[in-house]
């Protein structure tokens, strides 16, 4: 079996963003280590008459363990703790003036309450419970041996302490609801972006679920009719023909339950046809009569359904969200599609593949939006736009233009090998 390590603990305000604050629990132990320590040995033997030795030992336990405090501010509370204790019964033994004070000199006091701050940022509210505790009953007992009267200052180290230790555990408390607030934004940000994700690949499905049933669609009914268009058919290539045909209406109806998992009550128009290059002409002309100028260089290429499809819809998104971000930004949007052309070398046998590029630029918009433009695919529509090219294999260019307009530019491949 094996020991598991535990994780080392960390400095106070260790989490801390600014550096300053990160070392400033370190300044201010190291601060209080310094001036206590001789301060407490010259109090004790100069104006309390106590032994060197003695008031050497009692200074280093009551304020070396400060530094500690900075890491294990319970474990350096212990050893202060019972040092303090100590120092006021070693005080009992001997005859110092009837005004110093007892039973903790002030700088046994300093030191206490920055110990009480360290803990109350630490640990838990039973643990400061149990410390205030153990604090005001150690005042309370050595009240009853109070050489000259009672003293006013064991009240006032228990009201002091308390104060400390509360207003240290409500900052503790107040920075872990700050930071647990940071981690679920972040986890809701990741969450939603996740999401958006996940609509967009599944409403894409919905879409080429069209295309693709279109396609076994055609296959199907010339298996069916192959027997009644093509004569002298062989029955083996009957039989053939009939197979080919079950098995496209299988997959067709395997297409329409996938469909079904895919569908939400949200989905709507999936019986619809599909859009292509043929349709974008009209989202042109949508977006003039919102306001929007735009010029448009149209393609007559024949490309496949996916990529027709996706170019049409990556169109739409990008004139969306010039609507949306850049009112009455001139825009330009053109489609056009590049023949393969061949290497000079003969050698190297290879050629550049057929594209389809899509390009939108548009302007600055002539009044202040009122939301910034879509950066770094934070936004739905540039989502959904990344996916479609991914599907079918191209790259996708978008960003913020220097004149402050925005530009998308699309390749999308033509030729079927590229789609692997």
């Amino acid at each position: 079996m094996t020991a598991v390590e535990e994780e080392p603990p960390r400095a106070l305000l260790a989490g801390a963003s600014r550096r300053w604050v990160r070392l400033l629990p370190w300044a201010v132990a190291f601060v209080l280590s310094v001036a206590l320590l001789p301060t407490t040995i010259q109090v004790l033997t100069a104006d309390y008459r106590l032994n060197g030795g003695l008031a050497s030992a009692l200074a280093v336990a009551q304020a070396a363990p400060l530094l500690l405090a900075v890491v294990r501010p319970l474990q350096a509370w212990y050893v202060i703790f019972a040092a303090d204790v100590a120092g006021a019964l070693a005080l009992l033994t001997v005859d110092f003036k009837e005004q110093l004070l007892w039973p903790f000199p002030p700088m046994e006091i300093v030191g206490y309450v920055g110990l009480c701050l360290a803990l109350g940022l630490r640990e838990p509210r039973r643990t400061l419970l149990l410390v205030w505790l153990a604090t005001a009953g150690a005042n309370v007992a050595l009240g009853f041996f109070a050489p000259n009267g009672t003293s006013a200052m064991n009240v006032l180290l228990t009201i002091l302490s308390g104060v400390v230790l509360v207003l240290g555990g409500a900052l503790r408390e107040r920075y872990e609801v700050q930071r647990r607030l940071a981690e679920q934004e972040t986890i809701s940000e990741a969450e939603r972006d996740r999401r958006t994700l996940l609509e967009e690949r599944a409403r894409i499905a919905r879409e080429l679920h069209d295309v693709v049933a279109h396609h076994m669609s055609v296959i199907t009914v010339q298996a069916d009719t192959a027997a009644y268009r093509l004569e002298r058919l062989p029955p083996d290539v009957q039989e053939e023909f009939t197979s080919i045909a079950a098995t496209s209406r299988e997959s067709l109806g395997e297409m329409r339950r996938l469909l079904g998992v895919l569908r939400n009550e949200e989905a709507n128009g999936e019986l619809a046809p599909q859009p292509g290059l043929t349709r974008i002409g009209q989202l042109v002309e949508a977006t003039a009569r919102a306001g929007v100028p735009v010029e448009f260089t149209p393609c007559d290429a024949d490309v496949p359904e996916a990529v027709g499809l996706s170019a049409y819809r990556i169109v739409q998104e990008a004139l969306a969200n010039v609507v949306r971000h850049a009112p009455g930004a001139p825009t330009q949007v053109s489609v056009s599609a590049s023949q393969p052309v061949s290497d000079p070398a003969p050698e190297s046998g290879s050629e550049d593949s057929a594209r389809l590029t899509v390009l939108v630029v548009n302007g600055p918009s002539p009044q202040p939006p009122t939301a910034p433009l879509e950066e770094g695919g934070t936004g739905h529509g540039l989502v959904g736009m990344r996916e479609r090219v991914r599907l079918v294999g191209g790259t996708l260019d978008a960003g913020p233009l220097p004149d402050g307009g925005f530009r998308v530019a699309a390749q999308l491949p033509l030729t079927e090998k590229d789609f692997t």
